[in-house]
């Protein structure tokens, strides 16, 4: 009778680490280029293509050429509120940093930090006009000004049925003169996803 509960007991014991290896974690690196859509949700590699191709649009047209015949300069943007309208968590400030690199990577024209990204940096001229020395401290007052501002929103539309759903993507991006509220530039990119599955999210 022990040996028979012994094996009983063994078995129990190698079903028990035969389950728990099974529900072990797998991971293996990817480029970061390559395009993996396991949701049908906005991904990073919708953020990379969008802001790509919306800036590639954007600087392609007459206003910036209209402001460099005029000023002699390139033009130098700020981020302002790009608004996540959609139904889902969509991480703005990455997108906001893909388009801050499309521009600068282009070297047509330059960003300037975003009103919350000034705040630390003019806390640390505060504290160098106190601790660092002369010959290195950066002086107040010599920031450089917006010309124009960059605004946006990103919007969804969801159809479904089943087990299938469309999901629609749009974002619009408005870019602004500080000068005179004009709007020099109004660009907008559309991506449709057609999500088949059991574990659809609404």
């Amino acid at each position: 009778m022990r040996v028979f509960d012994k094996n009983i007991a063994m078995l129990f014991i190698g079903l028990l680490i035969f389950n728990l290896s099974g529900c072990g974690t797998t991971v293996s690196r990817k480029d970061v280029s390559e395009t993996i859509d396991l949701s049908g949700a906005w991904n990073d590699t919708d953020s990379r293509l969008v802001s790509q191709e919306m800036i590639d649009d954007m600087l392609k047209q007459r206003w910036l050429r209209n402001f460099q015949r005029k000023n002699k300069k390139a033009p130098t943007i700020i981020a302002g509120r790009i608004r996540n309208l959609s139904h889902e968590h969509i991480n703005v400030g990455t997108f906001v940093s893909d388009i801050e690199r499309a521009v600068i990577n282009s070297g047509e024209a330059s960003f300037v930090a975003s009103s919350e990204e000034r705040g630390e940096i003019r806390d640390e001229r505060k504290d160098q006009d106190l601790h660092a020395t002369e010959a290195t401290r950066k002086a107040m007052g010599k920031e450089l000004g917006a010309d124009f501002m960059l605004q946006g929103q990103i919007n969804t539309i969801i159809d479904a049925v089943k087990r299938e759903q469309v999901r629609y993507y749009q974002v619009d991006l408005t870019l602004i003169s500080l000068a005179n509220n004009r709007k020099v530039w109004v660009g907008q990119k559309k991506i449709k996803k057609l999500v088949k599955g059991s574990n659809l999210r609404f």
